[in-house]
């Protein structure tokens, strides 16, 4: 097949692209357009042979995780606390979330309990433990005499590892969990319970390093100089309704050790 184009074609094509806004032909050598171009030399002054390019500097790498360390440490109050973690930049999960879901409870209770992350209503809230798991965490708590709304001696204080809502629900990712860890640790800290108690594996990974909440789950452990009980999320109950078995001893578990720390 001849691949010769004829003259008249080839001035229609060379006229089609001048129309669409072509200025100009390719380029016999590859032309860098990154480069950077020293600036002209000013009027009246000799350029220099010479003159090197100097290298823009890169812009200093900024960590996350001591960001929120330092604000963390700065904070001396519940109340500086939640405005630190709400003016935090660089969580981007803050974006697409309408509210920070700071607490909900009684502080200075003698249990906190740390969920995962918000989901659609509390988000909506902005509070934690609001929706169908939180209505069965309240049933619960108040099955052992506790309750997020009861006089100091037998109230919960409850937050989440993460304050603001992951996009579908999905599970945080490891480095949203270390950058807001700094700010958890401090939030126990500025509670003072006697107690925590971890529902569910992001829980459990955030203030264990331990994931597996089927293995962990009714285990005391130990975290930031606590007692801390792993049992399973009330999201995983609703799911799982066989496991509320489980569920039930280990709430027993846990009023056995109130009573008994407070007869002490």
């Amino acid at each position: 097949m001849d691949s010769q184009i004829d003259w008249h074609a080839a001035r229609a094509a060379l006229e089609w692209q001048l129309e669409m806004g072509v200025t100009e032909a390719i380029s016999e050598t590859p032309i860098n357009r990154f480069e950077q171009v020293a600036p002209p030399p000013k009027a009246g002054v000799a350029p220099s042979a010479a003159a090197p390019v100097m290298p823009v500097p890169a812009a200093p790498q900024i960590d996350p995780v001591a960001e929120s360390e330092t604000a963390a440490r700065a904070v001396q109050d519940l109340a500086g606390l939640q405005a630190a973690m709400a003016n935090y930049p660089h969580c981007e999960l803050r974006k697409g979330a309408r509210n920070l879901v700071f607490c909900d409870g009684v502080p200075g209770a003698r249990v906190m309990i740390v969920g995962e992350a918000p989901g659609r209503d509390e988000d909506r809230i902005g509070k934690p433990f609001v929706g169908r798991a939180g209505q069965l965490l309240d049933r619960m708590l108040d099955a052992i005499d506790l309750g997020r709304d009861r006089d100091i001696s037998e109230a919960v204080y409850i937050t989440n590892v993460l304050p603001w809502r992951p996009p579908q629900n999905r599970d945080p990712k490891p480095d949203e969990i270390a950058m807001m860890l700094p700010f958890l640790k401090r939030h126990i800290a500025l509670a003072k319970p006697e107690f925590l108690v971890v529902m569910g594996n992001i829980s459990c990974q955030a203030l264990l390093g331990k994931r597996g909440i089927t293995r962990l789950r009714g285990k005391w452990a130990e975290a930031v100089g606590l007692p801390v009980l792993p049992m399973f999320h009330p999201a995983y109950l609703l799911r799982n309704p066989a496991a509320k078995r489980e569920a039930w001893a280990d709430l027993l578990d846990l009023r056995t050790r109130l009573t008994m720390k407070a007869s002490t």
